[in-house]
């Protein structure tokens, strides 16, 4: 993940995880990571960015042009309408990995820790700006469900949630889909946190019946830097905690085929979700999760779907 020189991010004093992870409260995490985020940003020279149009969206082909707001277009010379009170306010839902591969980390905290806090990062930002958040935790079956709301106390119920360990052993990222597409009505955002360590075929198709619903679609990918490039100092033997299987690796040996594979099932994930207009990010956990919120925020300007300032400020 890259973040260009001039997004205020770049020259901020970004909060390295070790140290976020050492804050006991995941609600306090979250709230340093979007604190962080919004000071660097206001030192951006587009800083605005998320701000400027807080009740519009661009205008696209078939939309009436009677409510094209021509202010805004003397502004900006793009074309943005008004919008309708239920199309400003989103509902996302959050799905968490807690499978045992995700309690593997190198860094002296787990993937699943890491994940937890990106989704309660997210959480706090979103419901910050009068999202309605929901979360759905799962390993190899669906553990917990609470549906997007927001109001007070969900917030809450939300981190403790994500605070819970799993019992599970597997992982099933496409159950969790599929109780998705089973439970929601509404269109809105649905945003998956996992290694991705499974199968594509059966995924993709989960990924598709959500985006034929009209849901957006985010997914991030969350792997150790040891995963991304087999960083083992000498050989050993490696247990699959899913498995149970135990496997001989010599990583100077290993280490140019494991990252062919490891590559090629990104990039077929990434090619699915770029199939679906989804967007798909790979993070390692070495990286400052601002920058995760930053890609996020980029992803869904580029689709037009533009954030609004969070009460006290514009600093969730």
């Amino acid at each position: 993940m890259s973040v260009s020189p001039d997004s205020g991010l770049a020259a901020a004093r970004l909060i390295d995880p070790r140290a976020l992870m050492s804050i006991r409260s995941l609600e306090l995490r979250a709230r340093a990571v979007v604190e962080g985020f919004w000071s660097g940003m206001h030192r951006s020279p587009y800083h605005g960015f998320s701000v400027e149009f807080t009740e519009y969206r661009q205008y696209t082909e078939g939309d009436d042009p009677r409510y094209v707001d021509w202010r805004v277009f003397a502004r900006s010379d793009r074309y943005y309408l008004k919008r309708y009170e239920d199309e400003t306010n989103l509902r996302v839902h959050l799905l968490a990995d807690q499978s045992r591969s995700m309690d593997y980390g190198s860094r002296g905290f787990t993937k699943a820790v890491y994940a937890a806090t990106l989704a309660a990062t997210l959480a706090y930002f979103l419901h910050r700006q009068g999202d309605a958040v929901g979360l759905l935790t799962f390993d190899d079956q669906v553990r917990e469900y609470l549906p997007p709301r927001n109001r007070a106390g969900h917030l809450r119920q939300l981190m403790l949630a994500l605070e819970r360990p799993s019992a599970g052993r597997g992982t099933n990222p496409v159950a969790a889909l599929e109780r998705i597409t089973a439970l929601t009505r509404k269109r809105g955002l649905v945003v998956l946190i996992s290694d991705l360590l499974a199968p594509l075929g059966e995924l993709e198709r989960e990924l598709t019946a959500l985006a034929a619903c009209g849901h957006e679609l985010a997914v991030f990918q969350v792997l150790d830097p040891v995963e991304l490039d087999l960083g083992l100092p000498q050989p050993a033997l490696l247990e699959d905690v899913e498995s149970g299987r135990v496997l001989y690796i010599d990583p100077a040996q290993a280490r140019e085929e494991y990252r062919r594979r490891l590559d090629a099932h990104s990039a077929a994930v990434e090619a699915a979700c770029r199939r679906l207009g989804a967007a798909f990010h790979r993070i390692s956990t070495a990286e400052p999760l601002e920058l995760s919120l930053f890609e996020f925020l980029q992803a869904r300007l580029r689709r037009g779907r533009l954030v609004r300032r969070a009460p006290g400020g514009g600093r969730g």
